[in-house]
């Protein structure tokens, strides 16, 4: 086994990314993601990356896995078969949610369903307050007279979700210990250990997922080790989570919801590690695949995170129509705008593209594998950006002549569209959208675009990056070395992680020390064993944060909170920074208001140096292309002719004026003539707007 060789594999909805560091040349490979069995495109990557590196899978010491299977499993409602123990008059929690309407004009809302139907939710008598005390001791003859009903039910999994379970988890446990005794083969899930904070209908929704997607995917992540270690591979197997960590395939199997985003968060460790190097302090991530686009802010080097997500949205992403998650992750807004997103004119005349997507079967038009929506792939077929020769590192050969069929029947003819200016509405439409997306976030958190550095990746986000910076006045885009499988790389530099949070209220005004420090120092044992059992002897790092707000709001703001011993002097350290974090969100602070704390989090890492930031180089000579090809140009609503380089022909220092497509095995990236490319010391391509071009 090699001390330097390191896999990592991302899942998603088009392609399965593979990319192989072997003592820092890096190889990667790009496959059909094979959705009714996914395990066999991951051997498919695999298999096809190890022979060009000259390496067998007995030689790796590091293999990382992110995967789409859970969100897929939950938006497909293809999980296990699974029921809900509640306290007794708390069962319908899932159903009444917030109690708001997210649309209030549209009379006939659709609410997401629960993934517990109201007959499998199944209530015991017992019940605690929110300081843990306990009112009414557990029915135990409640439970073992769900026994039979269970096994009627053919019931695979349990989440057991008790009233302020988060304060006291003994009732909980005891539920677990009896129905475990009588159905020893019954997967359970405890909220007090997938989610043990307040807020009832986001800890139940939290403990129902992670109990409807564990058996299939621990069943997932037990064969996917097998058919790697009948493979030869002998090192260990780490999951990468949502929150931007690794952890390993016991934890993932335990909590597989931490899985959900685990793609998307190795896409922005990748932009924060490009930020670093670059010596960029604000920059824009943008991540497009083949199903969905990601775009995330990322300040000095580091994504911002949150305990809040969102599956299976019913309103094209609208916030607050999708089943909620109480979870860690990182923050980013996600919208259905990936290559293989299928465009279509709806009833008004207007171009809409996606949230459908053509997937990998049958794919886009193009693929010739029986798909006949018009696609963001079709499109930039059709614009010139893509060369039909040579797509996905040639695994995949394309046909022009069905993406402009496609785009004839689904868009021209309705719109009465001559020539590409059918492709080019559904680019427009894809990247107007993107670029919506990007502002409203951006306006959401307080922060500017602008001056930001976009960093794109994934296998159709350079395709369209210098489109999205037009249209969001930006003058820097950096597509890194290995962006077709940018996310797969990010993982590589992930560190081994954990998260633990608690909910304890605590006001500033009366703030104890002592308690919080008995209870930090069990969330960091509770932590550190997790990542030290990944991770043996590695040197570690703790980060705790508190979420904050004055009394009476409805949600909180993230403060960080010393890693160490607190005294009583740090309640006024406290109630500093957060008038400073609110203020910088709200530009005001309000004196005058007591803060509270409801929630506190503390995480444990492995500490990853940072990258050694860029040198200057000097000017090499322009860069020679290998030929040229017509490419729409969007300020002339025409076709020009742009030459076309070869990524691997370029070397550090070299220039290329816009327009012009460069080209590698797995994704292109179109110069538009705003901008001129360069590369820099890393091999990134560095894009920056031509002098005297105005934002």
């Amino acid at each position: 086994m090699s001390d330097t060789a390191r896999l990592s594999v991302d899942i998603g909805g088009t392609f399965t990314d593979v990319a192989l560091d072997v003592g820092g040349r890096m190889f990667t490979n790009k496959v059909l993601t094979t959705p009714q069995a996914p395990e066999e495109g991951v051997m498919a990557g695999v298999r096809a990356v190890l022979p060009e590196a000259g390496i067998t899978a007995a030689d790796l010491a590091f293999i990382v896995h992110g995967t789409t299977l859970a969100t897929n499993t939950i938006i497909e409602r293809k999980g296990a078969h699974t029921a809900l123990i509640a306290t007794d008059g708390f069962r319908d929690a899932v159903e009444m949610g917030y109690e708001h309407r997210f649309d209030q004009y549209d009379i006939n809302i659709e609410k997401p369903a629960p993934l517990v139907p109201r007959y499998l939710r199944l209530p015991v008598r017992e019940r605690c307050n929110a300081t843990g005390e306990i009112l009414l001791p557990l029915v135990e003859d409640d439970v073992r007279a769900l026994v039979p009903i269970l096994r009627e039910q053919q019931i695979e999994s349990v989440a057991i979700t008790l009233i302020h379970a988060y304060a006291n988890d003994k009732h909980e446990r005891r539920v677990a210990e009896i129905l475990q005794a009588e159905l020893p083969e019954l997967w359970i899930t405890l909220s007090s250990e997938v989610c043990p904070e307040i807020r009832e209908y986001e800890r139940t929704s939290t403990a129902c997922a992670n109990a409807y997607v564990q058996p299939l995917m621990a069943s997932y992540l037990a064969d996917l080790d097998a058919r790697l270690r009948a493979e030869g591979a002998q090192c260990p197997l780490f999951m990468m989570t949502s929150g931007g960590g690794l952890t390993t395939v016991e934890t993932a199997r335990r909590h597989p919801i931490r899985l959900v985003e685990s793609g998307p968060a190795g896409g922005a460790i990748l932009a924060g590690r490009i930020a670093l190097e670059c010596g960029l302090d604000k920059v824009l991530s943008y991540d497009m695949g083949g199903t969905t686009a990601k775009i995330c802010l990322i300040d000095e080097g580091r994504p911002q995170t949150s305990r809040t997500f969102e599956v299976d949205r019913q309103y094209r992403f609208t916030k607050g129509s999708g089943l909620p998650l109480r979870i860690p992750v990182i923050e980013m807004v996600e919208i259905g705008a990936g290559g293989g997103s299928i465009a279509q004119v709806d009833n008004l005349g207007r171009i809409q593209v996606g949230p459908e997507s053509a997937g990998s079967e049958p794919g886009p038009a193009c693929y010739g594998q029986g798909g006949t929506g018009a696609t963001v792939t079709d499109a930039d077929v059709a614009l010139g950006r893509i060369s039909p020769d040579g797509f996905a590192g040639g695994s995949v050969q394309l046909s022009p002549e069905l993406s402009q069929a496609a785009l004839d029947k689904a868009i021209a003819q309705k719109l009465n569209l001559d020539g590409p200016l059918a492709a080019f509405a559904v680019s427009e439409m894809v990247e107007e959208n993107m670029s919506n997306a990007a502002r409203v976030h951006a306006v959401e958190q307080g922060k500017e675009l602008a001056a930001r550095t976009l960093i794109a990746f994934g296998g159709a986000a350079p395709l369209h990056a210098c489109r999205m910076a037009e249209k969001l006045g930006m003058d820097r885009v950096i597509i890194p070395t290995g962006a077709g499988v940018g996310s797969a790389i990010g993982f590589l530099a992930a560190p081994v992680s954990y998260d633990v949070v608690r909910s304890r209220y605590s006001r500033l005004a009366h703030f104890e020390p002592e308690g919080l420090n008995k209870m930090f120092t069990e969330m960091h044992d509770e932590a550190q064993a997790i990542v030290a059992s990944g991770a043996p002897g590695a040197a570690l790092e703790e980060r705790r944060i508190a979420y904050m707000r004055y009394i009476g709001q409805g949600h909180e703001i993230v403060v960080e909170v010393p890693a160490r011993a607190l005294v009583e002097a740090d309640g006024a350290v406290l109630r500093a920074a957060y008038d400073e974090a609110y203020e910088a969100l709200f530009g005001r602070e309000i004196a005058s208001m007591e803060v509270e704390i409801l929630t506190w989090a503390l995480s444990v890492s492995t500490i990853a140096p940072p990258p050694p930031r860029q040198t200057d180089i000097p000017e090499a000579a322009a860069a020679s292309a290998s030929g040229e090809r017509k490419l729409f140009d969007a300020d002339l609503t025409d076709f020009v002719m742009a030459p076309v380089y070869q990524r691997d022909d370029l070397t550090p220092g070299m220039t290329v004026q816009g327009p012009a497509i460069i080209a590698e095995d797995q994704t292109t990236t179109a110069v538009t003539g705003h901008f001129q490319a360069r590369i820099d010391a890393a091999g990134h391509i560095e894009i920056t707007r031509k002098v005297g071009d105005a934002a």
